[in-house]
């Protein structure tokens, strides 16, 4: 070996670090495009089904059948975000954001009522809230004139928001419309002789990935009965608007129906607040409680396994440790991505390394 062919082989690695570098530089720099192609492809997969039903049932063309699915997705996402308007509207009202003087007097009220209920000495309680200063730290935090940063913050937020869902929008059109889309800019990366097996694994892949988003919207939709049910017995207003974000949180596995319990729990106790803690925040507390108990039972020992041996087909103990490491590897965002993505990989191990004695073992059930 010379001193040129050395020479070349450093340059050739330098230039492959380099080459690497750019690469990871770029795609972080176009990350908002990136995750609007993941969240279109999502939206496009969940919308399938539906042009499908269009295109073969009641025979529309390919563009008519696509245009009346988003026009209809568009029309529940307007829906949901309508609702939220009175929610945050009877929110502000509870909670006197903007009326410092009744929010002292509901939290002096309230401190009166727990003090009466657990049976706790005045004076003991009082020592406690002046050594940690809470109350005067709540109210203080409470000034007026955080609105106006909030308002501007917000504005940025909506604008941002917007953008993103008009490009959502758009690339989903494309992606319902032209079902190859996804798959000709796939291909363009792959040798001729890995085409087929390439093709039949983005197939199958579509296929069990467009059945696990729609029995996820199931998985939703029954939490979502069961809680409107619960809030509508207690007569919580706004109990529709309360129980779909509550439901909705479940799409983060094992942190999210926390989440959602804690923010039911919440949202019960300010719609009562200036009302007697024992006889109404208490129990009304206590019945929604019961309410998620029941749901997250039924989401575990129904929802969940039938969503995960009929759509992705893994068994729920393999699921539970993918989440996991996922989760702890990245973050939130790692657990909502873990099902469908180790569903991706599963379909391509099997497909390209099918002899394999462990890809054997972990896609028998594909």
């Amino acid at each position: 070996m010379n001193s040129k062919t050395i020479s070349n082989g450093i340059l050739r690695a330098v230039g492959i670090i380099l080459s690497t570098a750019l690469l990871l530089y770029f795609l972080w720099k176009i990350q908002s495009v990136i995750a609007y192609l993941a969240i279109a492809a999502v939206v496009a997969l969940i919308g399938r089904p539906v042009v499908f039903f269009f295109r073969r049932r009641l025979k529309l063309p390919n563009t008519v059948a696509v245009i009346l699915t988003m026009t209809l997705m568009v029309g529940v996402l307007s829906g949901i975000i309508a609702l939220f308007v009175p929610l945050l509207t009877e929110q502000g009202k509870n909670l006197s954001l903007l009326d410092i003087n009744q929010l002292e007097r509901n939290l002096d009220s309230l401190h009166e009522q727990i003090i009466n209920f657990i049976g706790t000495a005045p004076n003991v309680v009082d020592e406690i809230i002046e050594d940690t200063d809470f109350e005067k730290t709540i109210v203080d935090s409470l000034n007026i004139g955080f609105i106006p940063n909030f308002l501007n913050s917000f504005l940025d937020v909506l604008s941002t928001a917007s953008i993103g869902l008009f490009s959502v929008l758009f690339i989903s059109f494309f992606f319902l419309k032209d079902s190859n889309l996804f798959q000709s800019g796939i291909l363009a990366f792959v040798n001729e002789k890995n085409e087929k097996r390439t093709v039949k694994s983005i197939e199958k892949i579509n296929n069990l990935l467009s059945r696990y988003f729609v029995g996820l919207l199931l998985q939703i939709f029954i939490l979502f009965v069961i809680y409107t049910i619960t809030l509508l017995i207690l007569g919580i207003e706004n109990a529709i608007v309360i129980a779909f974000l509550c439901a909705l949180f479940n799409i983060i596995p094992y942190i999210g129906p926390i989440i959602g319990g804690v923010i039911m729990v919440v949202l019960t106790m300010t719609s009562n607040l200036g009302m007697d803690f024992s006889t109404v925040i208490l129990p009304k507390a206590g019945y929604v409680l019961i309410g998620l108990l029941i749901g997250q039972l039924v989401d575990n020992f129904f929802s969940q396994p039938f969503i995960f041996s009929n759509s992705v087909k893994s068994h729920p103990l393999e699921i539970f440790l993918i989440i996991i490491i996922a989760g702890l590897l990245f973050g939130v965002v790692g657990m909502i991505v873990a099902v469908p993505g180790y569903t991706a990989i599963k379909v391509i191990l099997k497909e390209f390394l099918s002899e394999n004695k462990l890809v054997k073992s972990i896609t028998k059930s594909l």
